[in-house]
């Protein structure tokens, strides 16, 4: 099984999910979605473990994590930290979170 020190994507994706697990955990309103962007996160974390995620099972967890957070602008830096990790994976770039 390959791990993150094979694929510096895997090793970017988990930086970026702890950075927005670090922001959610210190943001201080209460998101009805909260637990699910949590799941969420760790799913990916563990993807990333992997060394080889599936593509669309990324996208699945990031829109997830998106309608979760809502419009929260104090986790969108790190909101979008993740999206641009995940389309590292994809070899080519995307324009919107939604979008394939």
């Amino acid at each position: 099984m390959a791990g993150t020190d094979d694929d510096p994507r895997a090793a970017e994706l988990r930086r970026a999910v702890a950075r927005l697990r670090r922001d959610l955990a210190a943001h201080p309103a209460e998101l009805p979605d909260r637990a699910i962007a949590d799941d969420e996160l760790a799913a990916l974390d563990a993807m990333a473990r992997t060394g080889a995620p599936e593509l669309h099972r990324l996208r699945r967890s990031l829109l997830l994590i998106a309608g979760a957070l809502g419009s929260v602008s104090a986790l969108g830096s790190a909101l979008t930290g993740v999206r641009a990790a995940i389309d590292q994976f994809s070899g080519a770039p995307r324009t919107g979170i939604g979008r394939d």
